[in-house]
């Protein structure tokens, strides 16, 4: 899968984390160190990435609302999310 396509379709997003949270698990990271690498790309994508879909739009949205903790409860939810898909 092109990472521009897993990018702009928000299926194939969810398939992309899902795989990456995978891969983190095989290497034995702890389900809580895989989180906060996930609230740290989140917060890269936030301030950096512009959404290429209205879903990514509102998780910049939601992620820019919280505070640091909400935003730890988001990639905790956005991990679980990835995982199932």
């Amino acid at each position: 899968m092109e990472i521009e396509q897993a990018r702009t379709n928000w299926e194939d997003w969810k398939g992309y984390l899902g795989h990456m949270v995978e891969f983190a698990e095989e290497l034995g990271m702890s389900q809580d160190r895989i989180k906060n690498m996930a609230a740290q790309a989140g917060d890269m994508l936030a301030r950096h990435v512009p959404p290429a879909n209205p879903e990514q739009r509102v998780l910049k949205e939601l992620w820019e609302a919280a505070d640091e903790q909400e935003q730890q409860m988001l990639a905790g939810l956005m991990t679980k999310l990835a995982k199932r898909s």
